[in-house]
């Protein structure tokens, strides 16, 4: 026979999938024998379609496409015979799902086969509606199952209460449908039946609050006396796990007891004898056992508060917490988790127990311990568990010792009760795990010995200690280092002695020794070794005899070949050598941290920049109040914190704004400096259109206006009465700047509303061609800019057929208008002037143009391109 016609028995196919020994031959062998099924299906073959059909299975599962073979299915469970439709029906569970519109071919099908005489035929619709049902099906095919609850067979009445879970899961508007028969089924005798009407009362409920509230009244006195029935029956064979009769049927019935009793005082009143009866009777020596115990704990932890039961239920997690399978202690960890919210109390009798968990073998079990002992921790017991902690600390396994030293951090600066625990508890952990600190916790350590002055010579004592003896830790060295920087001369003398430590002889150079030896160890990173520097530089100052050695240290380290550490160096020095009537000054002592605002940062509740409303004061870090009046001062901030407030001279404010660059001349020979600079302050500035009514008050001129912006171009024009200003409809437009910068202008005011008039500008300029901008908007739309290009001929040659074209981004419109001739005059006797109207669809936005000019001269073409320029119209 052919190995690869429709004849071949499945085996046959298998053994010869499982001969090959490379994926290429496994993928031979399966396209010959799809392709032979697809001949067979071709050929309406009906002899083998069921072999067929087991072999597209098969193939199936291997990996392989088999969405030809969906119509076999349909085929097959239209037939007659029982072993047709199981084929049938099983292609059908494992080739399709719900999402196929295949499926609807096969509505029809299944519904005659749900009223089938056949029981055998009737169970196999059942289970295939069970594992494939749709939304459509299930409106379709609910009231046949619905039917089926009531069927005489326990098999199908089973089936049906599975395959209806299915149906109010995929419709839950058909669930007040299944009430009354779901109902039913609680009384069964048949335990598959009552675990499946269990079960199906239990989803009912989930979906349907009028369900739940039925069962409530009607049921639960059935479900407490059959919970009952079953933890007293005596040994029944067919039923018995472990000794324990139908553990399945114990976990089902508390499930939906759980259910029942959230939330509802009568109903859980009703069911505390039974839970307790369970809780007490079982035996936990058994795996069975245990699973019944679990669910009784978490039943009684989930319905309405009875103390009694809550602390029984707590007992049993503490004896699972001393058992020897590691399942069992992770699930009684999980639990006790969710009973600190509900009985904290009760949960604190079994801390060692928990304790002791934090030292197990298992890692699942120790992350889940320790955050169930710092869900324990308070202020009542936070010194013995954090002692227990830091104890198991120094034996830990390098891979728990990052998560463990992360929450005893967290428990040391949550529940401190005074600093000098705190700092100690602290030092303990540096000293132990410093490498697995955070930089964030080192930093709140610090502002914590800052705020504590009269501990200041104590806890440098004690770092000085903690560095001899663990030198390893970089967090620790970092704090040692900089305590030792500010609080170094108190270390040598000894200042601040408490009762509980034991004198020690410090000298400068040992203080200069710790600096040294973090500088040139060789795993201190970069962070270290610069606060290792600033620490040296501080003590040059406190400790004049070593000024020379430090002097020698710093030298040392300007050939590193970190470019910080190099530059640090030099500076240090410099400030050594060369300015020592300031050094005391610079190495003076950190002013106090402010805790509130370091720990409302770090929890990010404190935002990093406060943007002062108008009109409002402006805290500086010296403490010193600075006025808002003018806000351009504020945003550059080119001014000190103590320059009072700007007086009313128009002149001084933008001298104090502009420093250097307000004298700027006008001629055309301004340094680029100067220009750079311009450009920059009018990027920032964006300042607004010129109001209507001229004033001497700079913010009328330095006006924000978000709806009126306009580029200034130079400062040249600013300082000089611009051409403009003859121009202009009126010749007092531009007095408000005369005024401001030299007091020339007569007294304002109020200008003919023609439009605004802007200096104008040096857009190019080269030794052939000059060109400048004079720019216009109309009040009415502020997005439209006028701009008047003027081109000048510097050369001594005629510029012929001379074409000017510009491009800018897709969000502006440019028009050009024609120009006023194409040929140019040499030497500047003539101009050519060209008008361009550009739209800024984004008004006040920076934009970037680009121009570029052709013209003929001697017979040749020449092109010329100027630089992109940034501006906002």
């Amino acid at each position: 026979m052919n190995p690869f016609s429709s004849g071949t028995r499945l085996r046959d196919m298998i053994r010869a999938i499982r001969a090959c020994k490379t994926a290429a031959e496994e993928r031979a062998v399966v396209r010959k024998e799809c392709a032979a099924i697809r001949a067979a299906i071709n050929e309406n073959d009906q002899e083998y379609r069921h072999r067929n059909l087991a072999k597209l299975m098969f193939i199936h599962m291997l990996g392989y496409p088999t969405h030809f073979g969906q119509m076999e299915c349909l085929k097959l469970i239209a037939s007659a015979g029982f072993p047709e439709k199981r084929i049938g029906y099983l292609g059908l569970m494992l080739l399709l799902d719900e999402r196929q519109e295949v499926l609807m071919l096969v509505t029809n099908s299944l519904k005659q086969d749900l009223n089938h005489t056949n029981q055998y035929i009737v169970g196999l619709a059942l289970c295939a509606l069970g594992n494939i049902c749709s939304a459509e099906m299930a409106r379709d095919l609910a009231p046949e199952v619905e039917k089926l609850l009531q069927f005489r067979d326990p098999n199908i009445r089973k089936k049906a209460a599975l395959c209806s879970i299915r149906i109010i899961r995929k419709v839950p508007d058909l669930a007040e449908n299944f009430i009354n028969p779901a109902a039913a089924l609680l009384k069964e005798k048949h335990h598959g039946v009552l675990i499946t009407g269990v079960q199906l009362c239990t989803e009912l409920c989930k979906v349907s609050s009028e369900a739940l509230e039925y069962f409530r009244k009607k049921c639960t006195e059935v479900l407490v006396k059959t919970l009952k029935d079953v933890a007293n029956s005596p040994y029944a064979p067919e039923y018995d796990v472990g000794g324990i009769t139908d553990p399945f049927l114990h976990i089902r019935l508390l499930k939906f007891l759980r259910v029942l009793g959230q939330g509802d005082a009568d109903a859980s009143d009703s069911m505390n004898d039974i839970l307790a009866q369970v809780a007490t009777k079982t035996e936990s020596n058994k795996n069975a056992g245990n699973a019944i115990l679990y669910e009784c704990v978490e039943t009684i932890m989930s319905i309405e508060d009875n103390g009694g039961l809550r602390v029984l239920a707590i007992n049993i997690l503490g004896r699972f917490l001393s058992n020897r399978d590691n399942n069992i202690r992770y699930v009684a960890l999980n639990m006790l988790m969710k009973a600190i919210s509900v009985d904290a109390q009760a949960v604190q009798r079994h801390r060692a127990t928990i304790l002791e968990c934090v030292k197990d073998s298992d890692a699942s079990i120790r992350k889940r311990a320790l955050e169930l002992v710092y869900m324990l921790i308070n202020e009542s017991n936070v010194k013995p568990l954090t002692k227990e902690l830091i104890d198991y600390l120094e034996v830990s396994d390098q891979e728990f010792k990052g998560d463990l030293t992360a929450k005893i951090c967290s428990i040391v600066e949550k529940f401190s009760p005074e600093k000098i625990w705190y700092i100690n508890q602290m030092l303990k952990v540096l000293s132990e795990a410093g490498n697995f600190v955070k930089d964030e916790v080192c930093h709140a350590l610090i502002v914590v010995i800052s705020n504590a002055p009269d501990l200041h010579g104590y806890t440098v004592r004690a770092l000085y200690r903690a560095f001899q003896a663990s030198s390893e830790q970089e967090s620790l060295v970092r704090v040692a280092v900089w305590c030792i920087g500010e609080y170094g001369d108190m270390l040598v003398k000894n200042v601040g002695m408490l009762d509980v430590e034991d004198p020690i002889t410090v000298t400068e150079s040992d203080a200069v020794d710790v600096a040294e030896v973090a500088i040139k160890r060789q795993s201190s990173d970069l962070a270290t070794k610069a606060m290792a520097l600033i620490a040296l530089l501080k003590l040059s100052s406190r400790f004049p005899s070593c000024s020379e050695r430090i002097r020698d240290i710093l030298v040392q380290q300007k050939g590193s070949f970190i470019l910080e550490l190099q530059q640090r160096s030099i500076e240090f020095n410099s400030i050594l050598e060369k300015h020592q009537n300031i050094r005391s000054a610079l190495v003076e002592r950190m002013p106090v941290l402010d805790e509130a605002t370091f720990s409302g940062r770090r929890a990010g509740s404190v935002p990093t920049t406060v943007s002062p409303s108008a009109g409002a004061t402006l805290k500086v870090p010296n403490g010193d109040v600075k006025p808002t009046a003018a806000p351009l001062v504020d945003l550059l901030d080119l001014t000190s914190d103590d320059v009072p407030a700007p007086s009313s001279s128009s002149a001084d404010f933008l001298n104090d704004i502009l420093g250097d660059l307000a004298p700027a001349t006008s001629h055309s020979g301004t340094s680029q400096a100067a220009k750079n600079g311009t450009d920059v302050l009018l990027d920032i500035l964006s300042i607004g259109t010129p109001p209507t009514q001229s004033s001497s008050s700079t913010l009328d001129i330095f006006s924000l206006s978000q709806n009126q912006k306009t580029p200034v171009a130079s400062l040249d024009g600013l300082s000089t009465p611009s051409p403009v200003s003859a121009r202009a409809a009126s010749p007092h437009a531009a007095s408000p700047i005369i005024d401001l910068l030299d007091g020339l202008g007569p007294s304002p005011t109020a200008p003919e509303n023609n439009g605004p008039a802007y200096p104008s500008i040096v857009a190019f300029e080269s030794s052939s061609v000059r060109i400048m901008f004079d720019f216009s908007k109309s009040p009415a739309n502020p997005q439209i800019t006028v701009i008047k290009a003027t081109f000048t001929n510097l050369s001594s040659n005629v510029y012929a057929d001379f074409v000017f074209q510009a491009a800018v981004p897709k969000f502006l419109q440019l028009h050009l208008d024609p120009a006023s001739s194409n040929t140019l005059p040499a030497s500047g006797s003539g101009t050519i002037t060209q008008t361009l109207r550009v739209t800024n669809s984004q008004h006040g936005k920076l934009i970037r143009s680009t121009a570029k000019m052709f013209w003929r001269k001697a017979k040749s073409t020449v092109s010329r391109v100027t630089c992109e320029d940034d501006r906002r119209l």
